[in-house]
This record gives C-alpha cells, sequence and structure tokens, in this order.
C-alpha cells in the first residue's frame, strides 16, 4: 500500500498492468513505474482505502457483474474499468491482478508484470493482511467514514474473486499461489508475461521497460506496517464518529426530555 493515492493525467493509458498478487511488493513497483513511465500508477490497496469514495464503490460495481453472465455484465465492467484507469500508465495490485484477462483486451498493447516472492514466505505475509481486513466488528466501526463504511462488502467481492479464480477464499495458501500462476500463463501470451522481483531493483525492470536506470534509489515501501498503521487510523476514526454520534444523540434527547418539563 502506496503512501498518497494517485491523481490521474490526462492523456495517460495503461501502459503495464501489475498481476502480483498483494503482498508481493506491489507499492514499491508501483512507486517505480511511477517513476520510469513519469505518469501515474494505480495502486489498488491504496486508491480504495484513501482515495475517494467513488474508488471503491467504482470496484464494488465492476466485481458485483465479474465474471460476466451476460453481454450487458462485460459491456459494464469494461466502461467501468475504462473510466476507473482513465489516466493512469500503469495498475497494480487487487482487484485488478485477478481482472487481467478483461484488462488485456482494454488494452491491448500493455505488457503483463507479475511480481513475485518466496511463495512460502507470501503465504505468512497474507495472514497478516487477512487479519486486519477481516476483522469482525469493521462493519460498524467503519460506518460513519464515507467509502470505507463500504469495505467489508469490497472484501466480500475480493473472497469472491479468489474462489473464482483459484477455487478458494482465505486463508491465504501456497495452492493460491500456484494457482494464481496458472491463471496468468493461460490467459497472457507467453511474450507478454514478465515475472520480476523487487528486490532484484531497476535493472531487469529498466530492460523489460526499455527505460535508462534512473539516478535515484529503488523505492522500498514497508506495505505490511502501512497495513497495520491504518488499520488502527480507520478504528479510531470510527470509533471517534460513533462517540460524536452518541454525543449528539444524548444531547438531542436531553435537550427534547428538558424542553418537556
Amino acid at each position: 500500500m502506496g503512501a498518497q493515492p494517485s491523481s490521474p493525467k490526462p492523456g495517460a493509458t495503461i501502459q503495464v498492468i501489475g498481476a502480483g498478487l498483494p503482498r508481493t511488493g506491489t507499492a514499491s513497483f508501483s512507486k517505480a513505474l511511477s517513476i520510469l513511465l513519469d505518469a501515474p500508477v494505480y495502486h489498488g490497496g491504496t486508491q480504495v482505502t484513501l482515495g475517494p469514495p467513488s474508488h471503491i464503490n467504482s470496484w464494488i460495481e465492476v466485481l458485483s457483474q465479474w465474471p460476466s453472465r451476460a453481454p450487458s455484465d462485460t459491456a459494464s465492467v469494461d466502461k467501468h474499468l475504462n473510466a476507473r484507469l482513465d489516466g493512469y500508465a500503469a495498475v497494480t495490485d487487487a482487484p485488478c491482478n485477478g481482472l487481467v484477462s478483461e484488462l488485456l483486451t482494454l488494452y491491448p498493447n500493455a505488457i503483463v508484470i507479475c511480481t513475485v516472492r518466496d511463495p512460502d514466505a507470501w503465504v505468512k505475509s497474507m495472514a497478516t493482511v487477512a487479519n486486519a481486513a477481516t476483522l469482525w466488528f469493521l462493519r460498524f466501526v467503519l460506518f460513519w467514514l464515507p467509502g470505507m463504511r463500504h469495505f467489508p462488502t469490497y472484501v466480500d467481492l475480493l473472497r469472491k474473486q479468489w474462489i473464482v479464480l483459484y477455487g478458494k477464499s482465505e486463508p491465504a495458501t501456497r495452492e493460491h499461489w500456484e494457482r494464481h500462476m496458472v491463471y496468468l500463463k493461460r490467459v497472457v501470451p507467453e511474450d507478454r508475461l514478465v515475472f520480476f522481483d523487487v528486490k532484484e531493483g531497476w535493472a531487469p525492470l529498466c530492460k523489460v521497460l526499455g527505460k535508462e536506470v534512473p539516478n535515484v534509489e529503488f523505492p522500498r515501501i514497508n506495505d505490511g506496517r502501512a497495513i497495520e498503521d491504518l488499520t488502527k487510523k480507520f478504528i479510531m476514526k470510527g470509533l471517534v464518529r460513533w462517540g460524536v454520534a452518541g454525543l449528539t444523540v444524548a444531547v438531542g434527547v436531553g435537550s427534547a426530555w428538558y424542553a418537556t418539563m
């Protein structure tokens, strides 16, 4: 998860489809792409949690109609994808790492780059994300926060996406990892699919994109810490909003009682 949501740049179009699963360095990868492509990159986790409410609402709309059951569903999904990603040079993270086939149809000239890491380390890392995203009280706590009140619904739809693609939802396992690789090799032409470990730094990524190695350090973003901190921030913010709402109701009831006296 990146530090800040990005804003679209007029004229930019998708050149890179980031197909890596969450917790594979997608935030660092996104920042690196924004430097190399000199344009904004759409990192799903960051945009959904820190962007305007319209972002999470549009992804809920997309995932609610995916996989398509009729031509009208396909047309609607394509329309929402085009609108949401207009002005970005690349897209990474969920849910688009599971919409690669649809994105290739919309952006046939884009290259697909899947960020990777040790699968067993990925399984352990995903457990942290699942714990933060599936807290039982989130639907209640986030109620007063625009956009984020819909986060539990969004997570439920991501679960459905995983079930469709991999046969089951969380907890994340080595089987999920392997089935994601099978999925990518099935929907992406071999000459358009690249695997990249962010630990390798600039050289292999620049080679794939035909760019010079920039004179800056490769981005290293601690996504796990960002997710943990953000979860705590939203919970505290939600509790404060509930406190204000409760106080407002109490004052209203008290005032009404006093008026009757």
